[in-house]
């Protein structure tokens, strides 16, 4: 019995589309490693269908255009640090133009790679080593926290990241070892909540209260919610979150409190208007530098500044103050929330929210190391924070 031929995809130099990813791809003759097809705007072309198809060609052809005629395998011209780099640098500006990016990390990046490039941008790809990378962040003195430098090898390793993966460059730093996370575990308390309250004009209150009482990211989440994102349900309010950060949506449900606070505030945002129920003085929404300068005005005005801790506050502080209450049963009589459900409110995965939370403020993990030695009773032997009447008030 005569077998049926294999059919193969199409020959080397041409588009090919890969039903895994759902994305165009092209092979350059000679070589095995398939190269993404992007359109005009810089994104990756998806869909199987005649369209599709059209627009993998038009890219292919443009594609074509930096090979170099004597070599099928890889682009016209020799890929220096710099050339990375400012592809890179490109990508996260079209991005930010398009809301997928969020602009402080547009930032970071432009400041960041333009350091590195002044650094050793003359180097070839082939060149760079990790320990250029390394000398390079050990050569800013300024650059104490390991988190800055965790921050400026991440982006450089997601731009030859890119690199190898739209232009077949091998990324030469590929396992560069980072600095350890080192989350800042400060936690608001009542206390200090109040005097916040107590202190800044109305707007920013509204805005501290939500991220207290939410988790949510404050710039790139709360400050960007509209009524359009807020739905009613039988047991409570419930908000649609978007997150430039993860490019997802989650809902959530949010706190009584929290709720009449939002349909007090919506009378003068309705459905429709695209105004952000969270707004400044001016009617706009919060951006980062204005939160910023906000938050240490207040700290210098309540001598907080002078304070080894309370130095440390920040908008972004309200973040953990929400996943520190609801871990240690703020508002569940001390019955701490697992997890997994703490990571599912404040959109990140269980695996970092434990990383960065779980050892220190976890009950449901620490409570069998107690009982383990013979302490079964949590509430005894772990600080339960607890609510005061005045700190849940409500503003308008």
């Amino acid at each position: 019995m005569k077998r049926n031929k294999i059919k193969r995809r199409q020959s080397h130099g041409s588009a090919w589309h890969w039903k895994q990813t759902d994305c165009w791809y092209c092979t350059h003759p000679g070589t095995k490693k398939r190269i993404a097809l992007i359109d005009d705007k810089g994104e990756r072309i998806r869909g199987n269908g005649p369209d599709s198809k059209r627009i993998a060609e038009i890219a292919l052809a443009r594609e074509k255009l930096t090979w170099s005629e004597d070599s099928d395998s890889v682009p016209q011209g020799p890929w220096k640090v710099a050339r990375v780099c400012s592809d890179y640098i490109q990508y996260c500006k079209r991005g930010l133009d398009n809301g997928t990016i969020s602009k402080s990390h547009h930032d970071n990046t432009v400041r960041w790679l333009n350091d590195l490039c002044a650094y050793c941008g003359a180097l070839s790809v082939s060149q760079l080593k990790k320990g250029h990378v390394l000398e390079w962040v050990d050569s800013h003195d300024s650059w104490k926290s390991s988190v800055t430098k965790r921050g400026a090898m991440t982006v450089v390793n997601a731009a030859f990241n890119r690199a190898e993966e739209m232009f077949g460059v091998p990324n030469p730093i590929q396992g560069i070892k980072k600095p350890k996370e080192k989350p800042r575990l400060i936690s608001i308390s009542p206390d200090d909540e109040q005097a916040l309250y107590d202190t800044c004009e109305i707007c920013f209150r509204n805005f501290l209260f939500a991220a207290i009482h939410t988790g949510l990211r404050p710039f790139c989440e709360l400050a960007k919610l509209t009524a359009d994102h807020i739905e009613e349900h039988e047991r409570g309010m419930m908000w649609r979150v978007y997150s430039s950060k993860t490019d997802k949506t989650r809902k959530i449900p949010v706190r009584p409190e929290v709720a009449q606070l939002t349909r007090s505030l919506m009378k003068t945002a309705p459905k429709g208007s695209g105004i952000p129920i969270f707004r400044n003085t001016l009617g706009k929404p919060w951006k980062g530098t204005t939160g910023v300068v906000r938050f240490i005005a207040l700290k210098k005005k309540l001598k907080w500044d002078l304070d080894p801790v309370k130095k440390g506050y920040s908008c972004y502080i309200c973040r953990h103050t929400f996943v520190h209450r609801m871990l240690s049963g703020y508002w569940t009589n001390g019955n701490g929330a697992s997890i997994e459900t703490v990571a599912e409110l404040i959109g990140d995965t269980p695996s970092t929210t434990y990383r960065h939370y779980g050892r220190e403020w976890a009950q449901h993990y620490q409570d069998p190391l107690w009982n383990a030695i013979g302490q079964e009773s949590s509430k005894t032997n772990s600080v339960v924070l607890k609510p005061k009447p005045n700190v849940t008030r409500q503003f308008s």
